[in-house]
Formats: structure tokens, C-alpha cells, sequence
């Protein structure tokens, strides 16, 4: 390195005087070589022509620091009174300079691709004062680039497709590497392309990395997709160059060039003769190497069928083969027809010379089954009149066994559409009769099913609808079309209309309804005027009509049809008399009533007779609500001897209020302390009693009670609350005896009745009448 800077220095000197040299002595100039680009930057400042550009390679692999170049300002004597200062990027980490001799050396390895170039200051100082002696100058270090970076794909693995059977050249993908070298500076970033695996099926452009089909005719049939390795190499693809390599999936995507074929070009399909029509009883494919939409098929019957039909299933591309006709194996067992497959779409560029289509034979074999009966019609629709008899003919159906047996069949009502059993018919001949007399104004139609079932296998059955039409025959007599209020006013005059009428009839004549009114010719009051459309006038015979002679008329009409037998019926029109104004309009139709000698009416004395027995049915129903609210007491009386049971006015404290009773006492009775006293109250005795332990063995009692108890609980009339029963039974073993004089001696010295006396204070009163009364006392 040394000797090339000398030599330069001396072709320096050679070229040019020493008075025209680029870096006259005094001048900081750069003595590592000249610029790559022109050779030359020169500028020009107050100390003369000096370089403000430095060149440095990169990626240098020495221990010591990389000399760059070296600064000299005319203000250095040599005596060391100056200072060199160098500032900018990467000054004093990447670039370190002698401050006495401006050497500048790199302090570690350069990388051009992180970054090209840096720009530094330079500043000449005093040492002694520090003082500025000259401006700011500024300078560039640029790095020279080698060739130290491999050419680089974006993927490792691309992928591409081509339509197969392409022409030679057909462009497939276009594959670029990078190079992270200056590409401006000679051949580092150069890059040439090759195919290292792929030949001899594809080519690739060694400018642009074009990748294209290099053999005609590839078939995807045959082989569909292809791994091709891609070289990028720099250098211009010279010795020494570095290279980077990609792999490229090829797929051959799919033309049509593949016609449809029948592997087997006869077809076997059995079905049985009680499919469904539209039932599918087979399945037929072609097959077709291409894919996707150019594998698809479509499958149709050469001439067309009457019984059978094919449709394609454009999941599977399979012809299914469906039934368009019912089938009958006693009618015909064996079919054949011919089937024709095709592409759905053609490539016009493969279409010459190949027929795109194919056939197949298919055959059909039927087969036998136990088929239900037939009916010869369906439905059945039977009219019969209403008023025929029971037992009578109504129509009759008829079925047979369509199997080459014929077997014998049969007939049945299902009764769940005949539930009135209006209906009967002949298992054997298929007769249908009436169990009952029929109506046509109660139904006009009854809808049956008619069930025919094969004798030898009773599985095989068939039903069929009979609809019964129930003619119409003149059994009803017209009436009133509807009820009439009919009036007519006290001053009425004769001739007068008061009232037009119709009728209605349920029967159904074919020539339609034609109705003849009529009443009887010595009628004094009213008269009849046919009007010849089915309805009819009622007018007055006569004037002044009374309320007080007869508030009500009743008029008797008789109304006949014309159909045969002629029906008729009399129906009775309810006419009032009212009292009217001088046009005719009602005002009262209550009849007059004459007054009583006390001066009160009719009325009056009912509305009377109606507030009395309002007044008495509140006053009842008063007491009733009083009756039902009272609540019979538990105890009637505080004086009842028939028990012992002591009220108290006051209310406890619940289970935790100890000092009212004693819980245990409750529960146990016969353990209960005979001094124990209540702690709540005041005693009514000072001094305490002792009472009687019961005897263990008062069984008639405790069986008495336990009964009554069981009697309670199961009486579903019981209260749904607590209650006290009080029973008059005192039992056969108690202390104190019977108290009745009944049974007691014929004398009274006879007892002792000091035990009287420990019976405690509720029988005090009771103890000093029979205790002092003892001979003993009175002794």
C-alpha cells in the first residue's frame, strides 16, 4: 500500500510542475489515491487547491487501524504548535486523528452497504491558546465497494403454472434476484441467470430471469408438476463470482384435451317394478382425465325413453338413471337403451380430429313383487237419495291383485271416516249398503275410505276414497224465514198492510223453491195476499181495534211447496195491538187496566209486592254473612266442669322465653316438679299442692283418645287449623272416682273425703262442703 502511494505521488510529480500539482506542498490533500468517478475534485479555498473527498476499501480485515489519509495545514511549522480537531460522522469512534500530525486511520471494518460515505470537519488550533487558526473545513470519506455480497432471491420457493400442451417459449414466470454491492461500480452487482435443474422442459433468459417451456406437447396427464432450480450469479456470471439460487414449483394447469370414455361400454340395471316414479335404480360413469370444468359431463339417452331417463350428478359426474313411469313386471321385464356421454365445454384448439363424446348400452331388468291391490277407479263418488231405507243399495267398488297370481281380496270400511256407522259394505263383493236412513239437511256428502286387503298376506292393502252424495228428496215443510213483531194500531182502518212475510224450506228442489201462504177465509181480523215471489202480505179485515177487548192476536198461516210430495206447515203470527199516533207510528202496546176503588193500579201493586221481596231477600242474606263470619269459641264457657281448662289474657315469648314455662314440663308431663311454680305470674295460693301422679295404666282412656285422634285425621271435613274436642268420658280407673250421686252409697258417712283436700285449689270450695260435713269433723 506504502508503494503505491509513492508511485502515485511520483507519476504525480511527473505529470504535472511543481507549481500546477493538485496538492501543492502546505495543503491537505488525500495520499491514498485518486477518485474513482473523475479522477479529480479540487475546491478552492484561501490556502490554495487541496482534495475534499478520500477514498477507503471496505471489509478491511487488518489488526491495525486502516490509514485513510493525512491533514497538513500551512500554520504547522513542525514544531508541534498546532492541534488537529476532527469532528462529524463517526469522528473519534470510526475515525481517530493524530492531533499532532493529522494522520486519520479507520478504527474498525467498514461496510459500504451500511453506509457509502461520511462527512468530517477539520480544524486547525493553538495548543498553547487554543485559538482557531484556521476556518472550518469540511471533507468526505468515501468507501470503495468489493464484491462481498451474494445475489439474494425474495422466496426461497416460488410458485407458477402453465396451461399444458403450450408452445415452445410460452413465458411461465419472470424470477429476480438482488445484489446489495454498487451496482455502479464495475461487475459486483452484475447479475447473469441459469437453470441448474428443469432441462429440458423450461429455459430461463439470463438478462431478466425469464422463465419459459422449452419441449412441446407436455402433458399434464402425464406429469403435472416440475421442480426447477434458478441461478443468479454476479460478476457477470465470471470465475470468482458469487451466486444465490431459488427453487421454482411448476404446475401444468388443465386444457381440455382429454375426450370422456366408458371403461365399459355395457351397463346391467336391476330395479323392482314398485319404485317410485323419480326413484333412482342406477348409476353409470364415464371417466375423464381432466379436471375441473373440463372434466365435467353431461349424459342423455340416444332417441329418448318413455319409461327411464338420465340426469347427470354434478358432484360425482356420474348418469343417474331415474324412472319416469311406473313399472310392471307382468307388462314388460326387460329394457334396452343406448346412453351418450359429452363435455360440457370444448377447446376449440383440441376439438379437430377427436370426438368429445362416448356410448354405452344400458339394460333394465325388472323385478317381480307383491304388489297391494288396485282399484279400477280412484276415487269413487256414489249419489243415493235420503230417504232411502236402511239396508239399502248404495254403489259398489271393486280391486284386484295386480300380481300374475291374482289373489283374492277383501273389502273393509275404515271407520274412522264413517264413526256414525252409516255405511256397510261386502267383504267379498265390494257392495256398500246403508245401516242407517240418511238426511241430507244434517250432511250432503260423506267422505269414506274403502280398504281392500289381499286375503293370503293381509300386509298387502290398499285404500281408496268413496264420496256418497246425498240427494235431496222433499221431506221438510217451509216455515217462517223469521220471527216477526207485528203490531197494529187502534185506529187502524181496513185494508191496511201490517206486516210482510217469507218463508225458507231446507229442501233443495232442482226447479227451486215456489211457496203458497194461506189462512183460514172466515178470519173477521186480518187477511192474506200472496205475492206470488215467495213472500206474502197481511192486511186488516176490519177498523178499531181495542186494547181492552184483546191486546193479542194470534193468526194461524199455512205454508205449502210445490215439489212432490207437497209438504206444508202452519205457523202462527203474534200480532199486538198498540196505541199509535195519527201517522201510524206506535207509541204503547201494554194493555189498558182499569183502577182499583182504593185508587191503585195493577202496576203499582206489583212494584210493591217486588221492593217487598227485595227488602226481605237483603235482609236473609244479611244474616246469612253474619251467620258465616261468627266463629263458634273453643271453650264456651269458663265454667264448663267437663274440663279443666284455664284461659290466660296474656301472650309468651315464644320457645326462648324460659321464664314463662318450662319446655321440658311440655314435653314430659309425668316428670313435672310438683313444687314448680310459674315465674311470670303471681301465685293465686301461697302455699304449694301436690297433686296426684295418674295411673300408668288408664288404658280405655288413652285407646279412646288415640281413636278419636285417628278419627280427625282421616275426616276430610276437618278444619285445616288446630282445634280442642272436649269429650264427656272420665274412664274406669280415675283417682277421684266418679263425682256422681248416681252411683255413689245411700249414704254419704259412708266415704271419706279428705283426699279432697290435696286436690289443690280448684276444688277448694268443693273440699269444705263434703269435708265438713265427715262425721269425724263433727266429732
Amino acid at each position: 500500500m506504502i508503494i503505491n502511494q509513492v508511485l502515485l505521488l511520483l507519476m504525480l510529480s511527473i505529470l504535472w510542475p511543481s507549481d500546477a500539482l493538485p496538492f501543492p506542498p502546505g495543503t491537505i490533500g488525500n495520499l491514498f489515491g485518486m477518485p474513482e468517478s473523475d479522477g479529480r475534485i479540487l475546491q478552492r479555498s484561501k490556502r490554495g487547491w487541496m482534495w475534499n473527498q478520500f477514498f477507503l476499501l471496505e471489509e478491511y480485515t487488518g489488526n491495525d487501524h486502516q490509514y485513510v489519509g493525512k491533514l497538513h495545514s500551512n500554520m504547522d511549522r513542525g514544531g508541534g504548535n498546532v492541534r488537529y480537531v476532527l469532528t462529524g460522522d463517526g469522528a473519534g469512534t470510526l475515525f481517530l486523528i493524530d492531533e499532532k500530525s493529522g494522520d486519520i486511520h479507520a478504527t474498525k471494518r467498514l461496510d459500504r452497504e451500511e453506509k457509502a460515505m461520511y462527512t468530517l470537519h477539520a480544524k486547525v488550533l493553538d495548543r498553547t491558546t487554543n485559538a482557531e487558526l484556521e476556518p472550518d473545513t469540511e471533507f468526505n470519506i468515501k468507501i470503495h465497494d468489493i464484491n462481498d455480497n451474494a445475489p439474494k432471491f425474495e422466496k426461497d420457493i416460488f410458485f407458477a403454472s402453465v396451461p399444458e400442451m403450450s408452445e415452445v417459449g410460452t413465458s411461465v414466470a419472470t424470477i429476480t434476484a438482488t445484489d446489495a454491492d454498487d451496482q455502479t461500480y464495475g461487475n459486483s452487482a452484475k447479475l447473469v441467470y441459469s437453470i441448474l435443474q428443469g432441462q429440458p422442459y423450461f429455459s430461463v433468459d439470463s438478462e431478466n430471469g425469464t422463465i419459459k417451456t422449452a419441449l412441446p406437447g407436455m402433458d399434464r396427464e402425464v406429469k403435472e408438476n416440475y421442480q426447477v432450480v434458478i441461478q443468479a450469479k454476479d460478476m457477470a456470471g465470471q470465475m470468482g463470482g458469487l451466486s444465490g439460487t431459488t427453487t421454482v414449483s411448476i404446475t401444468l394447469s388443465d386444457v381440455n384435451d382429454s375426450p370422456p370414455r366408458f371403461a365399459n361400454h355395457s351397463f346391467r340395471v336391476t330395479s323392482v317394478e314398485s319404485t317410485e316414479i323419480g326413484g333412482t335404480i342406477g348409476r353409470i360413469k364415464a371417466d375423464d382425465p381432466d379436471v375441473g370444468r373440463n372434466a365435467e359431463m353431461e349424459y342423455s339417452i340416444v332417441g329418448g325413453h318413455d319409461i327411464f331417463n338420465i340426469i347427470t350428478d354434478q358432484t360425482t359426474q356420474e348418469g343417474v338413471i331415474i324412472i319416469k313411469k311406473a313399472l310392471d313386471y307382468e307388462s314388460k321385464k326387460d329394457y334396452e337403451f343406448r346412453v351418450e356421454v359429452r363435455n360440457t365445454y370444448l377447446d376449440a384448439r383440441f376439438i379437430h380430429g377427436l370426438q368429445f363424446k362416448d356410448y354405452a348400452t344400458v339394460k333394465v331388468t325388472v323385478e317381480d313383487v307383491d304388489e297391494p291391490p288396485v282399484f279400477t277407479r280412484n276415487p269413487y263418488i256414489i249419489e243415493v237419495h235420503e230417504d232411502t231405507a236402511a239396508g239399502s243399495f248404495v254403489g259398489a267398488v271393486s280391486a284386484r291383485d295386480p300380481d300374475a297370481d291374482n289373489k283374492p281380496v277383501k273389502y273393509s270400511i275404515d271407520r274412522h271416516t264413517d264413526l256414525e256407522r252409516l255405511f256397510n259394505i261386502d267383504s267379498v263383493n265390494g257392495t256398500i249398503t246403508t245401516l242407517k236412513s240418511l238426511d241430507r239437511e244434517m250432511s250432503k256428502w260423506h267422505n269414506i275410505s274403502v280398504v281392500a286387503t289381499e286375503i293370503n298376506n293381509p300386509r298387502q292393502t290398499t285404500r281408496v276414497p268413496v264420496f256418497i252424495k246425498v240427494l235431496d228428496v222433499n221431506d221438510n215443510a217451509p216455515e217462517f224465514a223469521m220471527s216477526y213483531d207485528t203490531f197494529v194500531c187502534e185506529n187502524v182502518k181496513a185494508g191496511q198492510l201490517i206486516q210482510t212475510i217469507s218463508a225458507v224450506d231446507t229442501d233443495e228442489p232442482l226447479v227451486g223453491h215456489k211457496f203458497v201462504f194461506s189462512i183460514s177465509a172466515t178470519n173477521p181480523n186480518f187477511t192474506i195476499v200472496d205475492r206470488e215471489d215467495n213472500t206474502a202480505n197481511i192486511l186488516t179485515r176490519r177498523g178499531g181495534f181495542s186494547r181492552r177487548e184483546m191486546s193479542m192476536y194470534f193468526l194461524p198461516v199455512v205454508i205449502s211447496d210445490n215439489d212432490f210430495p207437497i209438504q206444508s206447515s202452519t205457523s202462527t203470527l203474534i200480532v199486538r195491538v198498540c196505541a199509535c199516533d195519527s201517522r201510524g207510528n206506535m207509541q204503547t202496546c201494554n194493555p189498558e187496566v182499569l183502577p182499583f176503588s182504593d185508587g191503585l193500579t195493577t202496576g203499582a201493586l206489583v212494584a210493591i209486592l217486588l221492593c217487598v221481596v227485595i227488602l226481605l231477600m237483603i235482609v236473609v242474606l244479611f244474616a246469612a254473612l253474619r251467620r258465616q263470619r261468627k266463629k263458634e269459641p273453643l271453650i264456651i264457657s269458663k265454667e264448663d266442669v267437663r274440663d279443666n281448662v284455664v284461659s290466660y289474657n296474656d301472650e309468651g315469648g315464644g320457645e326462648e322465653d324460659t321464664q314463662a314455662f318450662d319446655i321440658g314440663t311440655l314435653r314430659n308431663p309425668e316428670v313435672m316438679d310438683a313444687n314448680k311454680l310459674r315465674r311470670d305470674i303471681i301465685p293465686e295460693m301461697l302455699f304449694p299442692f301436690r297433686r296426684t301422679s295418674p295411673l300408668k295404666d288408664n288404658t280405655d282412656v288413652r285407646d279412646f283418645i288415640n281413636g278419636r285422634l285417628q278419627e280427625n285425621d282421616s275426616d276430610p271435613t276437618a278444619p285445616p287449623y288446630d282445634s280442642l274436642a272436649t269429650y264427656a268420658y272420665e274412664g274406669s280407673g280415675s283417682l277421684a272416682e266418679s263425682l256422681s250421686s248416681l252411683e255413689s252409697a245411700a249414704t254419704e258417712g259412708d266415704h271419706d273425703y279428705d283426699y279432697l283436700g290435696n286436690w289443690g285449689p280448684q276444688f277448694k270450695k268443693l273440699a269444705e262442703m263434703y269435708i265438713g260435713k265427715s262425721p269425724d269433723r263433727e266429732t
